[in-house]
């Protein structure tokens, strides 16, 4: 199927009249009780710490943490039996579907929770606006340019003057699915230029190796001349300028949660709620580069307490919340389909 684009919710006005209707009340938390703890993907932290804090603040004898440990630390922990529900920005592939299907004893399910673009930031003096075409992001990305005044660079910047400084690419050191879909993209959008595979971990020699969202922000900061790839949110939150990316259309889009949106609403939903994107499409006003972060749980052995606090999640308060931290909502069609799941689980 496919998903309509998705719509832009307008804020609620406080009724100044008796004329005026009353705003609509946000569905109250179906509280548990009891502890829940997941780990995993970082990319989905803001969104995660937000729900914490509400839920926590509203079921006051559940507890709930998460490790921001990597998409691939968290699978693997949620392979050994650790934990409620793991965070990974992709699905599993077969080798570890088996093994989670082993471990909860039965099926396991994707939810796809959390969804936004994958910024590109850059930490280069004298530039404020960077515009870049795919094939000029896969060979950055690569090594095969390496400074920031290089022909291809300049060609699709013609009216900013560029730097010789030499360019620092940061990359994730540990397994994360943020690779993983930005190395989806370039190898869908600029096959020509990159031939190094989409695995979730960075492929090329040298550059700086970050464990972790967080730090690869602090590494782009304190480095003149850095680029990388981070969950948008995190670039938002410490004021670093991002890449507008070339689109089919020959447009620039900035990694807008709208302009995520787009794309996640264009993509086909599979039957069991993987989405698949197509990084090509020439969707108008679109940002291509983007992730779903799916929270995997056992379908068969889920506790209350991990299903209230992922219903929540999933929900129009939950979804409300994850945008205020900087991510795109869910679709509607979508997040109607995700909380079906959840009340099907057992």
């Amino acid at each position: 199927m496919r998903l309509r684009a998705l719509a832009v919710a307008a804020p609620l006005v406080l009724a100044l009249t008796a004329c005026e209707a009353p705003a609509t009340p946000e569905t109250p938390i179906a509280c548990a009780s009891g502890s829940v703890s997941g780990q995993g993907s970082s990319a989905q932290t803001n969104a995660i710490n937000a729900w914490i804090k509400a839920y926590q603040i509203a079921c006051a004898d559940a507890a709930v943490a998460y490790t921001s440990s990597g998409s691939g630390a968290g699978v693997k922990a949620f392979l050994e039996g650790t934990g409620d529900f793991a965070g990974t920005d992709t699905p599993l592939n077969a080798a570890d579907l088996q093994g989670a299907t082993t471990r909860c004893a039965g099926p396991v399910v994707h939810l796809p929770l959390v969804v936004g673009p994958i910024a590109l930031a850059y930490n280069v003096a004298g530039v404020g606006d960077l515009r870049l075409t795919p094939p000029t992001i896969a060979k950055i990305f690569s090594g095969t340019v390496t400074t920031w005044n290089d022909k291809a660079i300049a060609a699709d910047n013609p009216d900013t003057v560029l730097p010789s400084t030499k360019i620092s690419v940061v990359h994730r050191a540990d397994g994360s699915g943020t690779t993983a879909n930005l190395l989806r993209y370039l190898t869908a959008a600029a096959p020509s230029d990159w031939s190094h595979g989409a695995d979730s971990d960075w492929p090329m020699p040298g550059g700086i190796g970050q464990r972790g969202s967080h730090r690869v922000v602090a590494a782009i900061t304190r480095t003149d001349g850095a680029i990388g790839y981070v969950e948008s949110s995190y670039a938002r939150v410490t004021d670093l300028p991002t890449v507008r990316v070339g689109t089919p259309d020959g447009s620039y889009a900035q990694p807008a949660d709208w302009a995520a949106a787009r794309t996640i609403a264009a993509a086909a939903v599979t039957e069991d709620l993987r989405l698949e994107i197509d990084y090509t499409a020439a969707t108008a006003g679109a940002y291509p580069i983007v992730q779903v972060t799916y929270e995997l749980v056992c379908r068969n052995t889920i506790s209350e307490v991990a299903r209230s606090f992922l219903t929540y999640a999933a929900g129009e308060s939950g979804q409300k919340a994850a945008e205020q931290a900087g991510y795109a909502p869910l679709p509607p069609e979508l997040q109607t389909r995700v909380t079906a799941a959840l009340a099907a689980l057992r």
